[in-house]
């Protein structure tokens, strides 16, 4: 993981580490499906973090958004 936004990692911060492991585990890659993203860096979105990454099987670009609770 690369941090580039300090405002989202603070949000990711927040989010407990299990959580974590299953948002990371559950990514959709149009090529593979269900992957797990890598390579990943954290911004901050108005709707909560984004994760920008690789996918695991296919190395593609991947992304996941994390809503705000």
């Amino acid at each position: 993981m690369s941090v580039i936004d300090f405002e989202a990692a603070r949000k990711w911060s927040k989010i407990p580490k299990d959580t974590q492991a299953l948002l990371l585990n559950n990514v959709f890659c149009s090529h593979c499906g269900e992957t797990t993203i890598v390579d990943y860096t954290l911004h901050n979105d108005e709707y909560g973090v984004l994760l920008r990454g690789k996918c695991k099987k296919c190395r593609g670009d991947v992304a996941r958004l994390v809503e705000d609770a």
